[in-house]
């Protein structure tokens, strides 16, 4: 079997977390939170836990050696009710909405050029992605290598640019103490769950690990410096759109890097910041149909009811790459932007908490980044945040959370209709 890079690995990880939320999410802060300084310890913050994950992960990974993440870790650390639930969170939510956000911010972008593509693109852009995920693992990685080098290259470009240029707007930036009262509002607990979703895709590599190249080192390295790489941009960017808009002109709105590249490098400049945030997310869209579609795979080979899935062509699993696709499809035509932004988020870090939870069950003697109780900080402090996101996202968004908790509850009673159907 043909094995990947870390680089491969590490280039997955940034692009499933360089995405959607980094490009749209500062919008929906702004409108509660002014201090600049409230914000970006926001980002820092998730970026933090995210790293705590990573740890978790590397070290989940490296103790099951096996592809399919949340699913293989759950079922073998708790119970196979758990992991069947994290599969099917993961193929309705997990990777399927984030596809779906992608493609739909795509269209958003876009718009800067007199453009009123409307979902009907989202959904090609998906399916000519999902053609180019099930030919071959090398054409996969080729494929998710070159457009995340082209993401990391406009990223960087832009933050220098922003950086270096003079801001002749009114700004957003407010250097105060009004932070400290801010970190203690409910609108800042609220603003980690968009955050949350920002850095969702740290775990990327964990669910490939079988694919990797020794993985014993190379796990590791691609999770922490993938996340590490992130964090450090995320914090960057929102300082340039802080520096380049004001907090009225950002306020509630979706396209926020249109808005700031704007003011900065004008109208023309603008449209081509557009055009490459667009075009970036295509490597979102390609890394999340490639993970979700693992984890499928994994399920459908001990699950009858996903046993469809269980073929592959060329080390791809096809079917599962096209069922994921096909989802994300649905969900574009069922909901608006915001509102699978909140659903996805509540129940990604309702499931996160409890897959962090499995790293209690690695022997202590098999930990290998970390040796001693203290490794245990990080899980600890990554489930008690995820606990306090998911408890003011419930506060503040009941309708999208009670949708989140029957999708759990509808993968709860598949899995006893699954297993009755093994018995027969």
């Amino acid at each position: 079997m043909k094995k990947i890079s870390w680089i491969t690995a590490a280039a997955l990880v940034v692009s499933n977390m360089i995405g959607t939320g980094i490009f749209t999410s500062l919008g929906y802060q702004i409108a509660y939170l002014s201090n600049t300084f409230t914000i970006l310890l926001l980002w820092t913050v998730g970026g933090i836990l995210a790293l705590f994950g990573t740890f978790c992960y590397a070290e989940l990974g490296n103790y099951y050696k096996k592809s399919g993440g949340d699913y293989i870790f759950l079922s073998r650390a708790f119970h196979p009710l758990l992991g069947y639930l994290s599969s099917w969170i993961s193929l309705i939510v997990g990777f399927s909405a984030p596809v779906s956000l992608a493609a739909l911010a795509m269209t958003k972008y876009l718009q800067v050029f007199g453009w009123d593509l409307g979902k009907g693109f989202a959904i090609w852009v998906i399916v000519l992605v999902a053609i180019s995920q099930s030919i071959s693992l090398r054409s996969s990685s080729n494929f998710q290598n070159i457009f995340t080098v082209i993401k990391v290259l406009f990223v960087i470009g832009l933050i220098i640019l922003g950086i270096s240029y003079t801001s002749h707007v009114e700004s957003a930036l407010k250097w105060d103490g009004s932070w400290f009262a801010e970190i203690q509002t409910p609108s800042f607990a609220f603003s980690l769950v968009f955050v949350s979703f920002a850095y969702t895709g740290w775990n990327s590599a964990s669910y490939i690990v079988s694919e990797i190249k020794n993985p014993r080192k190379n796990l590791s390295r691609a999770l922490i410096l993938g996340t590490l790489f992130v964090t450090v941009i995320y914090v960057l960017i929102n300082f340039v759109f802080l520096k380049h808009a004001s907090a009225a002109a950002m306020s509630n709105q979706e396209d926020v890097a249109s808005i700031a590249a704007q003011n900065f490098l004008g109208v023309t400049g603008a449209k081509w910041v557009c055009f490459f945030i667009s075009f970036q997310l295509i490597a979102t869209i390609s890394g999340y149909l490639w993970v979700g579609s693992r984890i499928c795979f994994a399920t459908s080979k001990e699950h009858k009811l996903w046993g469809f899935m269980n073929k592959s062509r060329n080390e791809t699993p096809y079917i599962a790459i096209w069922i994921q696709a096909f989802i994300a499809i649905v969900i574009i035509a069922s909901g608006g932007f915001a509102e699978i932004f909140v659903y996805a988020s509540f129940v990604l870090q309702f499931i996160s908490v409890i897959a962090i939870a499995t790293v209690f069950r690695i022997p202590k003697k098999s930990l290998m980044l970390f040796k001693g109780n203290y490794f245990y900080i990080f899980p600890v402090i990554y489930i008690l945040f995820g606990i306090y996101i998911c408890v003011f996202t419930f506060i503040q968004h009941p309708v999208e959370s009670l949708i989140g908790l029957s999708t759990i509850l509808t993968g709860v009673l598949l899995y006893f209709f699954d297993r009755e159907r093994k018995s027969l």
